[in-house]
């Protein structure tokens, strides 16, 4: 009777191949994956992705609803819902729930086997990403836009902001229509590159104004919620945040960041944003243009701001950088609608700060 043959288990088998690989490699493929809650799973695989995580150049946050801070899950609100229009006021009372999940499984690299993020629930965004030590690009985007308009209405704004605003555009129109292919649109009689005396009077202007006013609350909003997260990461070289709708961005550079490190910040006393300076706008507007991919837009407006004084906080821009800002600022159709306008004639307009 022949004894029983014993299986032994191949050792080339027991070798993990990810060993094999430099932290190096793997840094540099965590910093692909960028995603917050990616990272926060790939943080739970095993102790070393843990320590690299934390190291990580790159990273983008997207938020999908928040929660208030004496709330829990069934407090959530459902921002998939009609956008909410006072998101931005009530934002400090409110933190992240879903992109924290993935972190509830990190552990200190020290050992202790306590968890990285301790009631998570009750942690802000900066919070969660203090314990990103490296980080270089952060992208962050919010659930939805922060002005409310009606429906077929066209409102983006982008903004550059140092320790206060540096410029900022503004396009809008009044009705965003899809052609038919070959259409032809008779331009309007008032269309002769010049203000039609109706915009006056019917609340063109007015209107105008309103989106002005709203978007720079917006983006003071988001630039005075930004200050901890700046202070936290030294490292930090590129800083956008923007939302799933497309309607504003809010964009710091190596140079703006390390000013903003720099200066005081002046926040407004009314609300919890940063101070918005007296501007200069420039004003262009166009009754009707048409866009490629077979869209028209009504009521077209172009917004151009900067603040009266530049100087010592905000910096000096150069004309040729602000023309670059200007039509670099949006993409696709709205790349060419910018261009359009920028060739109509200039309104001055200008406005205290708030």
């Amino acid at each position: 009777m022949h004894p029983k043959a014993r299986i032994h288990a191949d050792p080339v088998l027991e070798v993990d191949q990810f060993d094999c690989l430099p932290d190096s490699l793997v840094l540099l493929i965590l910093n692909k994956v960028e995603d917050v809650r990616s990272l926060g799973r790939c943080s739970a695989v095993s102790k070393r992705f843990c320590g690299l995580v934390s190291l990580v150049h790159d990273v983008y946050v997207k938020i999908d609803r928040v929660v208030a801070v004496d709330g829990d899950a069934e407090d959530t609100l459902n921002l998939s819902s009609p956008k909410p229009r006072n998101i931005f006021s009530h934002f400090l009372k409110l933190m992240l729930f879903t992109i924290i999940k993935p972190f509830h499984s990190m552990r200190n690299p020290n050992g202790n086997g306590r968890p990285l993020f301790a009631q998570l629930s009750q942690h802000s965004p900066a919070q969660v990403l203090r314990n990103f030590t490296h980080i270089r690009n952060l992208r962050v985007e919010l659930p939805s836009g922060d002005v409310g308009t009606e429906e077929g209405v066209l409102l983006k704004w982008r903004a550059e902001y140092g320790s206060t605003l540096q410029s900022c555009v503004i396009l809008g129109g009044t009705r965003v229509d899809r052609r038919p292919v070959g259409g032809e649109h008779e331009p309007s009689l008032e269309d002769n590159g010049s203000m039609p005396e109706s915009f006056y009077t019917n609340g063109g202007l007015k209107l105008r104004v309103v989106w002005t006013i709203s978007s720079l609350i917006a983006a003071s909003t988001r630039h005075y919620l930004l200050r901890s997260i700046i202070k936290d990461h030294p490292t930090l070289t590129s800083l956008v945040l923007t939302d799933a709708d497309g309607q504003g961005t809010l964009c710091m550079g190596a140079e703006q960041l390390k000013e903003f490190r720099e200066n005081q910040l002046s926040a407004s006393a009314c609300s919890n944003r940063t101070q918005v300076p007296a501007c200069n706008m420039k004003l262009k507007y166009a009754p009707y243009l048409e866009l490629p991919g077979g869209i028209a837009l009504q009521g077209a407006t172009l917004v151009a701001i900067k603040p009266s004084t530049e100087g010592s906080n905000g910096g000096h821009t150069s004309r040729k950088e602000t023309d670059a800002f200007i039509s670099g600022a949006f993409d696709g159709p709205f790349k060419v609608a910018v261009k359009a306008l920028t060739k109509r004639r200039t309104y001055l307009l200008e406005m205290n700060g708030f």
